[in-house]
């Protein structure tokens, strides 16, 4: 029995716009939606990549997301603006978010966007390495449903709630943290769970408040915060700029994209961009960042440590490996996205990556 199948990421990426234009999303935007996707499978964040087109599909059909919804700016200052995604998909709202912030960025030298009425956004790394991209330097925050207890509780309160900061860079790899503030990322254990695997001792509790490694029950209980009453401290932050401040849900009323059928998520995002110009020309900038990044490098290292890695290098390296030899994903996967593809006519098989071409790969 077949454990896992490659596929070709820029194939993979076109299904799943295929999938998301029939479903009734606009061309578009079921392109940057699958994008968002494909991104997070190719950096190696698998937690929030293809995985998460089944959910995605099923929501919009009953109705849960709205993919016509236009987003509209509610409040606006020139440096500052507040978004109402109208419960449209959260990849759509995010980008047109990033695109207000960055302007008004380029405008003022720095901004900030609030987001509600959102979903599920994908990876904060989708938005950070657009904005590396226009020599911005971006921190994007969002909220998510309870999954993890207060510090000395038994039972989710608040979510996972990411963080993300990507600053460019000139001949070295750009900085890029992408991190919930969580033990682990909730997708990981979803993704474990789905495997039929255990998860590390220390990254969850079962609904009695008792440490766990079985993965459905840490699913049914809490996510660990990183570092105890730290993590827990930095998420509440998040979760009061990128939910109180937005009008956006908060604590118990971010709702649930598995389990809750009957309401929206009302996600909450907040987006921070910096115009480096606006400090010094960017130039000069990237060549104090490269020094930055290269003396951190040739620190003295460790007993064992071949290499010191700068936030965002490893997943750098994924995206090379996994755009030359495919995007693996395990049977569970392949079969629901099979299926989706089904339904919807259109054909999965045509992004696998045969084994004669994986053959041929590896003779290179």
């Amino acid at each position: 029995m077949r454990v896992s199948q490659k596929f070709d990421w820029e194939k993979l990426q076109k299904f799943c716009s295929d999938v998301f234009i029939k479903a009734g999303v606009k061309r578009e935007d079921a392109e940057t939606v699958a994008e968002s996707l494909i991104q997070a499978d190719l950096r190696g964040i698998d937690s929030h990549g293809v995985v998460r087109t089944d959910i995605y599909i099923k929501r919009i059909e009953k109705n849960m997301m709205n993919p016509f919804a236009e987003i509209s700016i509610e409040e606006e200052t020139d440096a500052t603006a507040l978004v109402n995604g109208h419960n449209q998909l959260g990849a759509i709202v995010g980008s047109k978010a990033l695109d207000l912030a960055l302007h008004k960025a380029k405008e003022k030298g720095a901004a900030i966007v609030g987001v509600k009425g959102s979903n599920h956004f994908g990876t904060g790394a989708f938005y950070v390495s657009k904005a590396i991209e226009k020599d911005m330097i971006l921190l994007v925050l969002s909220n998510a449903s309870q999954t993890m207890p207060p510090t000395g509780g038994v039972r989710p309160f608040i979510g996972t709630n990411p963080l993300a900061i990507g600053v460019p860079a000139g001949e070295e790899e750009a900085f890029i943290l992408d991190m919930a503030t969580s033990v682990v990322a909730r997708g990981k254990i979803i993704v474990a769970a789905q495997k039929g695997e255990d998860i590390p001792l220390g990254w969850a509790i079962d609904k009695h408040g008792n440490p766990t490694t079985n993965a459905q029950d840490a699913l049914e209980g809490s996510v660990l915060p990183l570092g105890g009453p730290k993590g827990y401290g930095i998420s509440m932050f998040i979760d009061i700029l990128a939910g109180v401040l937005t009008g956006a849900g908060f604590g118990r009323y971010v709702n649930n994209m598995y389990e809750n059928w009957n309401d929206p998520q009302n996600v909450g995002h907040f987006f921070l961009a910096i115009d480096i110009n606006s400090f010094m020309p960017i130039e000069t900038f990237k060549k104090r960042i490269d020094m930055y990044l290269r003396e951190i490098k040739a620190e003295p290292r460790a007993i064992g440590v071949d290499k010191i890695y700068i936030p965002g290098e490893i997943e750098s390296f994924k995206v090379k490996e996994r755009k030359k030899n495919g995007i693996e994903l395990p049977s569970k996967v392949v079969e629901e996205l099979r299926l989706i593809g089904d339904q919807y006519s259109v054909n999965l098989m045509n992004a696998i990556i045969s084994e004669a071409d994986q053959h041929k790969e590896a003779l290179k």
